[in-house]
């Protein structure tokens, strides 16, 4: 019994001895594998969006690791290596993934992906290159963000006159409005810019600024003086005699004159003030008229007569020569009145704009051989008989809005009589 027991455990103990060692075998195999296992990768480093991280691989290509590390890279991402690269020890493989920004060049938007690092390595893989007179909306050496936004506005030539002054200006801006801005051109309250400010703007353009002023221009002009002529009976007909001289008046005339770019445009009378009045001059006219009275004379006939009865006789006037006697006689001398030279239009009832009824209501189409005159009413009151040199005695009837100080209008019933007439300077009476 005690031997059968001995030999179950020296049986036992063998056993447990070759369990022992086949554990040992299957460890030191694992052990082994693990070691030839790990030493057998290779070391690479690999950079993902800029930070480092050192990798043992057994990979053999550059797509094997990526995807060991769980990294899918897109088509717009930044690799180093080819996919298909074969890996070696110490490689260093790169990767960065793309993002968009929104790139605008003269308003024309594009969405556009990059994996640079600064704006000018994006406009440098863009094929942008910026000029001198360019404008952006960021800086060269900004940081590249994802959805950032560049403006690049490329500057063109235009050519501006302001106020006469000629240059030529390299501007971005897209609109009349926008240059003046950009280019600080301030507009005065009368000045005005050609085309509009809502006009576009493009290359070789042309854009004017007229410099609109208004001055005030005071003129000093003589005011002429009046020819009073007044009938004289004491003075013989067809002699005149000056009574008083003439002097002449002063008046300042105020214009409005407006200047564009320094140039006389326009000008307009807006009021004449009289420093000084003028005084007539007094013309005395003779109207005495000298008559002489033929008498015929005969030589003396004495014939002797009987006297029945004394009688007394009378005398007869004798033969004699008898001298004429001067005999005055007084008779008007014509025109006599206020005298003025003034320059002169003609007109006809169908003129333009014309009605055919003066301003105080005469018909001139019912009355065609009417003698009428348009005045201006401040120099020959409406009303007044006047007689006109080349014309005769006419009314004054009728106004018009020419018609400013010594001129005046002449009516005709033809077009052919008034452009006969034509514009003259004549001399004219006004009689009352």
């Amino acid at each position: 019994m005690k031997s059968n027991m001995e030999n179950f455990f020296a049986r036992l103990k063998g056993g447990k001895n070759v369990f022992m060692i086949c554990l040992s075998v299957i460890v030191l195999g694992l052990v082994s594998g693990f070691i030839v296992f790990e030493t057998t990768k290779a070391s690479v480093t690999l950079v993902l969006d800029g930070e480092e991280k050192l990798v043992d691989t057994h990979a053999d290509t550059v797509a094997e690791l990526l995807k060991d590390e769980n990294l899918s890279p897109d088509a717009h991402d930044y690799l180093s290596h080819d996919l298909s690269a074969q890996l070696d020890a110490g490689d260093v493989i790169e990767w960065k993934p793309a993002f968009q920004v929104t790139l605008s060049v003269n308003g024309n938007d594009q969405q556009v992906w990059s994996t640079q690092e600064t704006v000018k390595g994006f406009l440098e893989n863009q094929n942008i290159e910026l000029k001198e007179h360019d404008e952006m909306s960021v800086s060269l050496d900004d940081e590249l963000k994802e959805d950032m936004t560049i403006a690049v506005d490329e500057a063109f030539k235009v050519a501006v006159n302001d106020g006469g002054k000629q240059n030529d200006i390299w501007t971005t801006s897209t609109t009349v409005a926008g240059f003046l801005e950009q280019q600080n051109i301030q507009l005065g309250e009368l000045d005005r810019v050609e085309p509009g400010k809502n006009e576009n703007v493009k290359a070789n353009s042309e854009i004017n600024v007229i410099r609109v002023e208004k001055v005030t221009d005071v003129v000093e002009e003589p005011i002429d003086y009046a020819t009073i002529k007044k009938n004289d009976s004491s003075m013989q007909k067809g002699t005149e005699k000056v009574v008083e001289d003439g002097q002449e008046g002063k008046q300042e005339k105020h214009y409005e004159v407006v200047l564009e770019n320094g140039k006389e445009i326009s000008r307009e009378l807006k009021k004449t003030d009289v420093v000084k009045e003028s005084s007539d001059k007094i013309v005395a006219v003779g109207t005495q008229v000298i008559m002489q009275t033929a008498v015929k004379t005969s030589s003396d006939s004495s014939t002797p007569t009987k006297s029945t009865k004394s009688s007394s006789s009378k005398p007869e006037p004798a033969d004699d020569a008898k001298k004429s006697e001067p005999k005055a006689k007084s008779e008007p001398a014509g025109k006599a009145g206020k005298v003025l030279n003034v320059s002169t239009t003609a007109y006809t009832a169908n003129c333009t704009g014309c009605s055919g009824i003066t301003s105080t209501g005469f018909n001139l189409k019912s009355n065609p051989n009417a003698k009428v005159i348009a005045v201006d009413p401040s120099v020959i009151p409406l009303g007044s008989k006047v007689f006109v040199e080349g014309y005769g005695t006419a009314i004054a009837a009728d106004t018009g809005g020419a018609i400013k100080g010594n001129k005046i209008d002449v009516f005709f019933s033809s077009k052919s009589q008034a452009y006969a007439w034509g514009n003259k300077t004549v001399q004219i009476t006004i009689l009352d």
